[in-house]
């Protein structure tokens, strides 16, 4: 039922009406429920299927199922399609490798896309292996790809730099012909990850490199070249650069474009006026402004919890520690969305919030969670925590002097 209607691209609710509720609907699909002869007739007609289709034996094709999934747009990327790809993968055991490597990786963005991490790290370990199993290069170099943007997501740079150089050295190595925009973006991921494990020199040196081979001066992959140089000029401490950067990168795309891409930036962009040193409070609110209206209708769900973090962080800076605390507490229910580096940060602000409302040993889990990230080897996001403690110690300890 569920396959007949998705690809006929229907959603429950267009099945229902005053024949079916989306609760009994929702039974059939999930096999909670037999169905009556009523019930089949009622959904054969709206189908527009003969009914006898449901009384015969239909074998899942996995091949069929991939390329009806895929061929959905990312706004129709939902959890049901991630469970029907899920559940056809676990019964073809003896797919064809290529249809089976193709289901796998449909179903790493799935997860991906979710902000499901750990799942998403799991399918991706068996698409790595199948990728080497087959020994076809360009498999692999998309698999290491995928592994490294993963690995970052959690937190791993070492493996993600690891990974992203592998890749870069097959593709090199064996010619492999890599769309343009993967070469790029991975060499943009190789930034990121020198930048966190503290090369920020290095880190520097790539992206100005990566600039210079930009094959036009407007689009996403632009946009997202300015945003890491951007990234890495924060790192540095030259806010000057970073914010020329950031305009840079708003300036190379417009919301028509890639609207998802579009609001990231705006995001990404009010993350790093935070972090500047003083923080860019007047820009930061003026980016998180312009991407509110299109929230509701546009974008992953874990861009609206980023928003209400950075709203909480805003919030703090500007000196109201309530609303800071209520709009951290309603981002708190999708923290499973959030990468390694935001679930640091949502922590860093938990603790400041309760030292200022006296909590003497926010202090202490403060050097606890830096000394715990300073394990991960990401010397940059472990000296973000311990200024923060630093701070936290200041504004408890001194007025009681």
């Amino acid at each position: 039922m569920r396959q007949l209607r998705l690809q006929q691209g229907k959603t429950q609710a267009e099945l229902t009406g005053p024949g079916m509720s989306s609760a009994y609907l929702s039974r059939l699909e999930s096999g909670a429920r037999f169905p009556t002869q009523r019930a089949v007739d009622y959904l054969a007609e709206r189908l527009g299927i003969p009914a006898e289709i449901f009384t015969e034996r239909i074998e899942d094709d996995l091949s069929d199922i991939v390329a009806t999934l895929a061929s959905r747009p990312d706004s129709e990327r939902d959890t049901e399609m991630r469970d029907l790809l899920a559940d056809a993968l676990a019964r073809a055991t003896d797919a064809d490798p290529s249809t089976r490597w193709q289901a796998l990786a449909l179903l790493a963005q799935l997860h991906a896309s979710l902000g499901e991490f750990p799942e998403e790290w799991d399918v991706l370990e068996s698409l790595n292996r199948l990728s080497e199993e087959l020994d076809r290069p360009a498999l692999q170099v998309y698999a290491k790809q995928r592994v490294a943007r993963c690995a970052r997501s959690r937190g791993d740079m070492e493996l993600a730099r690891r990974a992203v150089r592998e890749a870069l050295e097959l593709g090199d190595h064996y010619r492999v012909r890599v769309p343009a925009a993967d070469l790029l973006r991975s060499r943009l991921l190789l930034v990121s990850a020198e930048a966190e494990l503290g090369n920020v020199a290095e880190a520097m040196r790539l992206s100005l490199d990566t600039l210079e081979a930009l094959p036009s001066e407007r689009g996403a992959l632009t946009a997202e070249a300015y945003w890491t140089a951007a990234t890495v000029s924060t790192r540095q401490g030259n806010t000057e650069a970073a914010r020329r950067y950031l305009d840079k990168a708003i300036d190379a795309l417009d919301s028509r474009e890639d609207i998802t891409l579009w609001m990231r930036l705006r995001l990404g962009a009010a993350s790093l006026c935070l972090q500047s040193l003083p923080p860019q409070l007047e820009h930061a609110q003026a980016l998180l402004s312009a991407v509110e209206p299109v929230l509701d209708f546009a974008g992953p769900p874990r861009h609206r919890q980023e928003f209400l973090f950075l709203r909480a962080q805003l919030a703090f800076q500007c000196g109201d520690s309530d609303l800071a605390a209520e709009l951290a507490a309603e981002a708190e229910e999708g923290l499973q969305l959030f990468t390694f580096r935001d679930r640091i940060r949502f922590r860093i602000l938990q603790e400041m919030l309760a030292a200022h409302a006296g909590d003497m040993r926010a202090v202490a889990r403060l050097n606890e969670l830096a000394t715990e990230v300073q394990r991960t080897q990401m010397p940059e996001l472990a000296a973000e925590v311990w200024r923060a403690a630093t701070e936290c110690a200041v504004k408890t300890f001194l007025p009681t002097l």
